[in-house]
C-alpha cells in the first residue's frame, strides 16, 4: 500500500458522512458555487466548509476560488484512487498480481 493508513482513511472518512454523500450527488451535475451547495443542503457556511474541508483533504473533491466564493467540483483523479484503494483493501493478497505466497 502506498500511502498511510490515515491518509488512506481521509477517503473512507468523506465517504462516510450523509451530508457529504449528499454534496457529492449535487456536485454530479457539475462545478457547483458554494452558495449553490448551501441553498440546496440546507447547510451553514461553517458547517459546509467543515464538509468540504474533508472531501477536499480526500482529493475526491477539488476548489477553486471565484471572488469571495469557492466553487466545488469532482475530481476524477481523486475518484480514480478511491477506487483503486477500495479495490485494493477488499482483495485478498492471494488474489493481487504478482502474489508471493502461491508464487504466481
Amino acid at each position: 500500500m502506498e500511502h498511510s493508513y490515515q491518509e488512506q482513511a481521509k477517503v473512507f472518512k468523506a465517504l462516510c458522512d450523509p451530508k457529504r454523500i449528499a454534496i457529492l450527488g449535487q456536485l454530479r451535475s457539475g462545478e457547483k458555487c458554494a452558495c449553490v451547495l448551501l441553498d440546496a443542503l440546507d447547510l451553514t457556511q461553517s458547517g459546509l466548509s467543515y464538509h468540504m474541508k474533508i472531501l477536499c483533504e480526500s482529493k475526491i473533491v477539488s476548489s477553486r476560488p471565484e471572488g469571495k466564493w469557492t466553487h466545488y467540483r469532482l475530481d476524477p483523479s481523486g475518484r480514480d484512487a478511491a477506487v483503486r484503494l477500495l479495490q485494493e483493501l477488499t482483495t485478498p493478497d492471494s488474489e493481487q498480481p504478482g502474489c508471493c505466497h502461491c508464487g504466481k
